[in-house]
């Protein structure tokens, strides 16, 4: 078996204590919320490529990087993307929710409308790869492109923006709308953009450390 080639590493200083820089990255994070009301203010084409990037140093299984992000800005295609998802959720409120998931999502106040399709400035579609371009296999495909959509999500809030993980299912009316080839399988629908002026969120808490962490077999 050959010797993969290797390059030094630089490790990222943050000119803080472990401590300090992993507080203050907490703070900033835990300021994250989805929203649903969103601003038509622009957003430039170079910030969501800067996120885009971002996404992309997500570490893939066997470095195959099973992801792809389609980018919409397109006014006319958003709207198609509205209408395409608005029929399925129509489906979803109208019996193929189960009675239980309807319950668990009412302290939201969400519907089959989804009008923040076509006001928010871009709509990042995010695919998985079942194969790569060139037929290749790929690894650990959901478990990658996971990771990658944590990068992005982080990034977007980073960069001062608001994002919504919106999950119409299913979403493959979303491949023949965006043309994508059969090697790429939706994964998430995420409009980005700044949030309205009379945005509000939910007044919910996440759960304490305590229920979250364990520490060797406490």
């Amino acid at each position: 078996m050959s010797t993969p080639s290797s390059i030094p590493y630089t490790p990222f200083d943050p000119d803080a204590s472990p401590e300090e820089a992993s507080k203050k990255f907490y703070e900033t994070i835990r300021r994250r919320r989805s929203i649903r009301d969103f601003s038509d203010a622009p957003v430039s084409r170079e910030t969501i490529e800067n996120i885009v990037r971002a996404a992309g140093t997500a570490p893939s299984g066997a470095h195959k990087q099973p992801w792809r992000f389609v980018c919409v800005c397109d006014p006319d295609l958003k709207r198609e993307i509205r209408v395409a998802a608005e029929k399925e959720e129509r489906l979803f409120y109208g019996g193929r929710a189960s009675d239980r998931w309807i319950k668990d999502i009412e302290p939201f106040g969400t519907d089959e409308n989804k009008p923040f399709l076509e006001v928010a400035p871009w709509l990042i579609v995010v695919f998985l790869l079942t194969k790569g371009d060139a037929g290749d296999a790929v690894y650990y495909a959901q478990e990658s492109v996971g990771i990658a959509t944590g990068f992005l999500l982080a990034a977007i809030h980073h960069a001062g923006l608001s994002a919504l993980t919106h999950t119409p299912a299913p979403l493959k009316f979303l491949s023949p709308i965006l043309r994508r080839p059969q090697n790429e399988r939706p994964f998430l629908l995420i409009p980005v953009g700044y949030p309205a002026p009379t945005c509000r969120v939910p007044d919910i808490a996440r759960k304490d450390l305590s229920e979250i962490m364990i520490v060797n077999r406490e």
